[in-house]
């Protein structure tokens, strides 16, 4: 009897640009992989996860409102497996560390070939680690030790709270975008200019 192609993969793409979603499916669609569904927040990419499974979420970290790192927590406390690659123009090693300790399997920067992306769609599919190969060479050659290392050691849910005060967003704009309260955004804060021993916001 002849046996029966695999079925294809199915992915969510979650990521704020419409434009950037239209060329990933294009790409995936036409090397057969199936886009089953697209988000442009992290709120939104939770709900069609919940709503929908699939076996890869591609997951930008530059998401308005919950950004990919708090997204990526929340699916992996969901389901602890949920295979997520994270694609993301941040090409610096302690975003990578961070995704990859919040449970990412993959971790492709937007500046790679289509060629990196789809075989890191496959790999994590199959439940394999890949990392594009720039930020691979990133991390092999990161200094141990030092502000890098303190930033690496840093919670997913502080790193993200640290990225948006680091952005210049408010204790009160980020509990609003994470649900909590400003004074636990500044408790947190305070917290984290004491882990990286820093004086002050600036």
């Amino acid at each position: 009897m002849p046996v029966s192609p695999p079925p294809p993969i199915r992915v969510l793409l979650v990521d704020d640009h419409a434009v950037v979603r239209a060329g990933f499916r294009r790409l995936l669609e036409g090397c057969g992989v199936r886009v089953s569904a697209e988000a442009d927040t992290g709120e939104a990419g939770y709900r069609a996860y919940v709503d929908a499974p699939c076996d890869v979420v591609i997951l930008d970290l530059a998401l308005p409102g919950r950004g990919g790192l708090e997204t990526l927590r929340r699916l992996r406390a969901r389901d602890a497996g949920a295979r997520v690659l994270v694609f993301t123009m941040h090409d610096e090693p302690a975003f990578a560390e961070q995704a990859l300790a919040a449970g990412a399997l993959g971790y492709v920067t937007k500046s790679s070939s289509p060629e990196v992306l789809l075989d890191a769609v496959t790999r994590v599919a199959r439940g394999e680690r890949c990392l594009s190969p720039d930020i691979a060479e990133r991390l092999a050659l990161a200094p141990s030790g030092g502000p890098q290392a303190a930033i690496e050691a840093l919670s997913p849910r502080e790193f993200e709270i640290f990225r948006q005060l680091a952005a210049g967003h408010s204790a009160a704009e980020i509990g609003e975008r994470l649900a909590l309260s400003a004074k636990t955004v500044a408790n947190y804060g305070s917290q984290i200019r004491a882990r990286l021993g820093v004086g002050s916001r600036a």
